[in-house]
C-alpha cells in the first residue's frame, strides 16, 4: 500500500476502504507518512469529501491511535455531552451537576479555550486549589462519589487528532464537515461514555455560520455516534449573541452557580435545561419533558449545587467561593462600555465579545499563554434592548488598566445600534 496511491484515489473522488484508511491513520502517527503527503490527502478530503463508511473507519482510527477510556469500573450509565464552542458557554458547569444530581454519571474530560472560546478546564481553575490533572484512578472514585468529575484532557488520547488538527489549522482544510466530524467525534469515542449529547452551535460566534452547515455537521456526527453503537443526538443552539451575561473565567462559574440556584439568565437556563433534559434521556430517564422536569427540580432542591460542591471539594477546590460567590478574587480594575448612540441593540457580533474579553486577559492567543481569572466582560445590554447615548451596557474588569482602550473599541464594534426593534431569535433551532 501506498500513500501515493490512496492520495490519488481520494482525489479522483474514490472511496477508501477501511484497511486502507487504518493504514494512513497508523502510518501518519508513526511518522512513516509526511506532513506534506498528509496534506495533499486532506485537501482532497477537502474537495470530494467522504462518504458515512469511509467518515466512521477514519473516526475510529483516529480514536484506536492512542489511549481507549474504558469506563466499565464506574457504576451505571455515563453520558457526556460536547459543545463546538462559543462565547459565554458554561453550561458544561450547569447540566454535569443536574445530571448527577439525576442519577447518571458524567465522567467528563474538558478543553481549555483559544482564540474568542472559553475553555471549561480554564473555567473550572478561576476556582482556588480546583485540580483539573487527576490520574485515572482518582477520576473514576470521584465520579463513583459524586457523580461527576470534569478534568482536562491527559495522556494519550487521540494522538492522531492533535497531528491532524495542527496540520488542517495550517492548510486552510479546517472548514470541512468530515475532518471536523472525525476530529469531534474521535475524542468522544475514545472518552468511553454510553450516550454522546453534541451541543453545536451556528451564528457569529460560533465555527459553523449558518443553521443548515450545523444541521450538516449535526448529522454527520450522530451517524458516526450511532454506527459506533453509542447513543448519540445533537441540539443546533444559537451562538448569535453571548449565552447569559458573563465572558471571562471566575466571571462564568459565578453565573453558573447562580443559575444552579435557579436565579439564571433566562437564555442559559432554557439552553441548560434543554441540554440536562436530552442527557437524561439518553440515559433512559424517561420521554424529554419528563426528564426537563427531572432537571428544574435538581435545580429546585438545590441538589444540583450540592453535587457541584462535592465535586470542587473532591478535587481540592475552594468550595467557599461556590457557597459564596462574593469570595471570589475581583480584577482590580473595572471600566464603563456606554452605548455611542439611542437605540435599540440590533445585533451582536458574538465573536468580537469574545476578542475583547480576551484582550483583557480572560483568553490566550496561543496555548502557552497564561490567562487572568478575573478578567473579563459583564454585559448590562443585548439584543433587542432599548439603549440610550452614554448608558452603560457593559462593565470590563482586568488587572491591567492599559487593556481597556483597545478592548472597549473591539467590544463596541461588535454592537450594532439601530431604530427598529429587531425580532426575537430561537435559542435552538433544531434537534438532530
Amino acid at each position: 500500500m501506498r500513500m501515493y496511491d490512496l492520495i490519488m484515489k481520494k482525489r479522483n473522488g474514490g472511496i477508501l476502504s477501511k484497511e486502507e484508511i487504518d493504514y494512513l491513520i497508523r502510518e501518519y502517527v508513526e511518522g512513516r507518512i509526511l506532513d506534506y503527503q498528509m496534506s495533499a490527502f486532506l485537501m482532497a478530503v477537502y474537495f470530494q469529501g467522504m462518504n458515512q463508511e469511509e467518515t466512521l473507519a477514519m473516526t475510529q482510527a483516529v480514536a484506536h491511535s492512542g489511549d481507549m477510556v474504558d469506563l466499565s469500573a464506574i457504576e451505571g450509565v455515563k453520558v457526556d455531552k460536547h459543545s463546538t464552542g462559543g462565547v459565554g458557554d458554561k453550561t458544561t458547569l450547569i447540566i454535569a451537576p443536574i445530571v448527577a444530581a439525576c442519577g447518571v454519571k458524567v465522567a467528563k474530560m474538558s478543553g481549555r479555550g483559544l482564540g474568542h472560546t472559553g475553555g471549561t478546564v480554564d473555567k473550572l481553575e478561576s476556582i482556588p486549589g480546583f485540580q483539573t490533572a487527576l490520574d485515572r484512578q482518582e477520576f473514576f472514585d470521584i465520579v463513583n462519589k459524586t457523580g461527576l468529575s470534569i478534568i482536562g484532557q491527559s495522556g494519550n488520547l487521540t494522538p492522531a487528532d492533535k497531528k491532524l488538527y495542527a496540520l488542517r489549522d495550517v492548510t486552510a482544510t479546517v472548514d470541512s464537515i468530515p475532518l471536523i466530524a472525525v476530529s469531534i467525534m474521535s475524542k468522544k469515542l475514545a472518552a468511553g461514555s454510553d450516550g454522546i449529547l453534541l451541543d453545536v452551535k451556528t451564528g457569529s460566534g460560533a465555527f459553523m455560520k449558518t443553521v443548515e452547515d450545523a444541521i450538516a455537521l449535526a448529522k454527520e456526527m450522530t451517524t458516526i455516534g450511532k454506527n459506533a453503537g453509542k447513543k448519540t443526538m445533537a441540539l443546533i443552539t444559537n451562538m448569535d449573541l453571548p449565552l447569559g451575561y458573563c465572558i471571562g473565567n471566575s466571571l462564568e462559574v459565578i453565573e453558573a452557580v447562580t443559575t444552579l440556584k435557579g436565579e439564571g439568565p433566562k437564555d442559559l437556563t432554557e439552553v441548560s435545561l434543554s441540554l440536562a433534559a436530552h442527557m437524561l434521556y439518553l440515559a433512559g430517564k424517561g420521554r424529554v419533558e419528563e426528564c426537563r422536569e427531572l432537571a428544574q427540580a435538581a435545580i429546585q432542591d438545590g441538589s444540583a449545587l450540592e453535587r457541584l460542591i462535592a465535586m470542587v471539594e473532591a478535587q481540592g477546590g475552594d468550595a467557599s467561593v461556590i457557597r459564596d460567590t462574593d469570595l471570589f478574587e475581583k480584577a482590580p480594575y473595572e471600566q464603563a462600555l456606554t452605548a455611542e448612540k439611542s437605540g435599540y441593540i440590533t445585533a451582536m457580533d458574538t465573536e468580537g465579545c469574545g476578542i475583547a474579553s480576551s484582550m483583557l486577559g480572560a483568553g490566550r492567543e496561543t496555548k502557552e499563554s497564561s490567562i487572568d481569572y478575573t478578567a473579563g466582560i459583564r454585559i448590562k445590554s443585548k439584543v433587542g434592548d432599548y439603549v440610550e447615548k452614554g448608558q452603560i451596557i457593559g462593565l470590563m474588569y482586568a488587572s491591567d488598566e492599559k487593556l481597556f482602550a483597545a478592548a472597549r473599541k473591539r467590544y463596541l464594534e461588535a454592537v450594532t445600534i439601530g431604530d427598529s426593534k429587531p425580532p426575537q431569535q430561537p435559542l435552538i433551532y433544531a434537534t438532530v
